[in-house]
């Protein structure tokens, strides 16, 4: 697991991503913020406030309703020598998006034959659970980590959002950064110094010895409850987080498969042709001699997400149904 040398300085989530923010836009004049509600209000969710008063409007830019327009604003920019960072509110806005991100952004360095580059972040939401509804609840990372030319980020803790989207604002290609919007508040040793972590290198959050749980964004936490509750009946869980959709880390997934023999994999997104269905492919062709039980996959329900709580609350996975699953696997009655 990574180990952070923090000196026991804890912060939230969204303060974290914010200190990425801010050291990024003070040192490379051509990064820039822009989106809906990003400056005066600091989002939707209060993630970037105050921002705006160290950096101005020039670079912390509070714009139009349209999400095409700015994700093609972006898009334009960063061919230009920019670096933005677009936000998108929230990730089921996606659907506004896909020709300048999918046709226009992931293509371009491939189809000027390496001429141009698109070093763009895409910040956006993901998770259920907030009583947001249908159209604004969904997890729909599977479908920018499906195109090739786009990096997809998923980060579990502050101190992995922190160094991921570091990295993101200085790598030459699009990423989405997917921040799970129920996680803001999460608290977690930051340092202060500088960092940055590698896209496509998972990371351990905890060894175990008999099953291993690949979770993803908000499902680290609940498989690490989950892991907690196994440990409470004999049974030793190592939850390993890839942290990007891809680049992925496959041997990281494949090594922790090996050594415990079974394995499950959970996700918020859809369960149907989603992460889960292509981390778990993964494992069982890499670990496929090694596994003493079928992988195993959890994701959202087959349903759009409702508003109702107590529905709400039944469609993705939960510290409890990981653990049955889990035990389940084990052979644990």
């Amino acid at each position: 697991m990574s180990t952070p040398n923090s000196n026991g300085r804890v912060i939230t989530m969204g303060q974290a991503i914010k200190e990425a923010l801010a050291e990024e836009l003070r040192r490379d004049p051509t990064v820039y913020v822009m989106g809906e509600d990003v400056a005066e209000a600091g989002t939707a969710f209060k993630v970037l406030k105050g921002l705006v008063d160290e950096f101005g409007p020039d670079r912390v830019i509070d714009s139009p309703i349209s999400e095409p327009g700015i994700t093609g604003l972006g898009v334009g920019a960063a061919m230009t020598g920019m670096r933005p960072v677009v936000d998108i509110m929230f990730g089921d806005f996606s659907t506004l998006i896909m020709d300048q991100m999918v046709n226009q952004a992931a293509k371009i360095h491939y189809m000027s034959g390496g001429k141009l580059k698109v070093p763009m972040v895409l910040r956006t939401t993901m998770g259920a659970t907030r009583r947001s509804a249908a159209q604004h609840s969904q997890s729909l990372h599977a479908w920018f980590s499906h195109v090739p030319g786009v990096k997809v980020v998923v980060p579990s803790t502050p101190y992995d959002a922190k160094g991921l989207l570091k990295t993101a604002i200085r790598d030459d290609n699009p990423v989405v950064f997917f921040e799970d919007k129920m996680m803001y508040q999460l608290k977690g040793e930051v340092p202060e110094e500088e960092y940055t972590i590698p896209l496509g290198v998972a990371d351990i959050k905890r060894e175990g010895t008999d099953i291993t749980i690949v979770a993803t964004s908000s499902m680290v936490q609940v498989s690490l409850a989950a892991a907690d509750k196994l440990a409470e009946i004999g049974i030793s869980a190592e939850v390993v987080d890839p942290r990007c959709t891809f680049p992925l880390d496959k041997d990281a997934l494949i090594n922790s498969a090996k050594k415990t023999s079974r394995a499950l994999v959970v996700d918020e997104g859809y369960e149907r042709y989603g992460v889960t269905a292509e981390l778990a492919s993964v494992i069982a062709d890499g670990a496929f001699y090694y596994l003493d039980a079928p992988v195993k996959r959890m994701g959202a329900m087959d349903v759009p997400i409702p508003f109702s709580p107590v529905l709400e609350d039944l469609t993705v996975p939960t510290p409890d149904t990981v653990f049955e699953m889990a035990k389940t696997l084990c052979g644990v009655n």
